[in-house]
């Protein structure tokens, strides 16, 4: 999935972002070590492209 993403729960009021890193975020996911919200959308993005082809 490749580098932390900003998570987006604790970047709602801040002017700098907060990324995505472990326990720090509430959607962090430890066996993908990736936020759960791009891993839903990553999934979502495959099936999207699964059904064009």
């Amino acid at each position: 999935m490749g580098a932390p993403q900003v998570c987006p729960v604790l970047s709602s009021n801040n002017e700098k972002p907060n990324m995505c890193l472990e326990e720090d975020c509430a959607f962090y996911l430890k066996s993908y070590k990736a936020c759960s919200v791009y891993v839903i959308a990553y999934n979502a993005a495959l099936e999207i492209k699964k059904k064009q082809q």
